[in-house]
């Protein structure tokens, strides 16, 4: 029932997988260097396709209405340029029927009477993301990527991919961010509190044009508010914000773990790259900052999973977002007040002593 949990390390080996939704080229090759905003691959999206019924306004046949076109198949069009007009005996009454609007005419039916028109394609460019090398190439649909640095996952997030320096706006982690503190100053940067995240800091970050928010925690009212409905399916990354947020804890009122906000304050004013995707179901995925670049630690100790001496959180109520070190590991199953048999492990929580939880009810945080 054990599943490790958050990653929270300062020096890393870091793989990205960068792929786009439909067929395109892939601009770099195995081995280049490539920084977070180069554009890697890219894709046409094709365009929307409009239909016009030229039967009815020319009075024709379908039979006779490729001899009525100015315009044929795979020609291009402007917007109000005449396509198609209606040859009388009388010159008057003349119709013409101008294209509604800018792009291609794809088919012209013998059958329908229709044509159908197809709009420009929009450009799809995908960004490496990270600053990293190139490390596998697959052809039409993208790259993986690969660079060492700080890892961070948080619980959940809103939000695209963004970027930015890292600025602090509280000192202890038990700080929430006050709104008053987001200045012009902090223009498309990655600001962090200690604690909650509350609407009115969001609302003034996305007034001052701030890339992302990092904080501790998250009410259920305020996500309602931001999103302007209930989530429902937890899977984010695609809403329109003009910033991410990222949350490392939880909903409620629970602040930033110590360790990870040790570790994002050491690294205050280094440059970030930030995810908000999050998907809680099948295909597990976590919002993210990525910082490149750093050294390991000198002490860096390999995670052995849980044993003694780890850093857990809990993540089922009583404890559920609270942080504690794994003191003791017991072999035997224990009944605990459901009930049930488990196997538990014996946790220091700085503010409740030594307790007794579930396995299933604690996640490691990786070193």
């Amino acid at each position: 029932a054990y599943t490790p949990g958050l990653r929270v390390t300062r020096h890393t080996t870091i793989r990205k997988q960068r792929r786009l939704p439909l067929e395109g080229n892939v601009l770099v090759a195995v081995g280049d260097l490539v920084t977070r905003d180069q554009v890697v691959a890219h894709a046409d999206l094709p365009g929307k396709v409009t239909t016009l019924n030229l039967v009815n306004k020319l009075g024709c046949t379908a039979e006779e209405l490729p001899g009525l076109m100015l315009k044929q198949e795979g020609s291009r069009i402007r917007i109000d340029e005449p396509i198609a007009e209606s040859r009388p005996l009388i010159k008057w009454f003349k119709t013409t029927v101008n294209a509604p609007i800018t792009g291609t005419i794809e088919s012209i039916s013998r059958i329908t009477g229709q044509i159908l028109m197809r709009e420009p394609p929009s450009p799809v460019e995908l960004r490496a993301y990270i600053d990293g090398r190139v490390v596998a190439v697959i052809p039409g649909q993208g790259v993986d990527l690969e660079t060492e640095g700080a890892y961070i996952q948080g619980i959940f997030g809103l939000g695209g991919e963004h970027a930015g320096s890292l600025r602090f706006l509280t000192e202890t982690p038990a700080e929430n961010l006050d709104p008053d503190r987001i200045t012009s100053d902090h223009q498309g940067a990655v600001i962090v509190c200690g604690r909650r995240v509350s609407i009115e800091s969001i609302r003034v970050a996305q007034e001052v044009g701030v890339s992302a928010i990092v904080g501790g925690c998250l009410r259920d009212s305020d996500l309602r508010e931001v999103l302007g409905k209930d989530l429902g399916v937890a899977i984010t990354g695609q809403e329109d914000l003009g910033l991410a947020i990222i949350v490392t804890e939880g909903f409620g009122q629970i602040q930033m773990a110590d360790r990870t906000f040790d570790l994002l304050r050491s690294l205050e004013g280094r440059d970030a790259s930030v995810s908000g995707a999050t998907q809680i179901r099948a295909g597990v995925l976590r919002p993210e900052i990525i910082i490149a670049g750093t050294e390991p630690e000198s002490s860096h100790k390999t995670s052995v999973g849980l044993s003694p001496g780890a850093i857990v959180r809990g993540i089922r109520t009583p404890y559920f977002g609270r942080v504690g070190k794994v003191v003791e590991l017991p072999a035997e199953l224990q009944t605990i007040e459901s009930g049930a048999t488990v196997r538990v492990a014996r946790i220091q929580f700085d503010e409740q002593g030594l307790m007794t939880v579930p396995r299933a009810n604690i996640e490691l945080i990786e070193n």
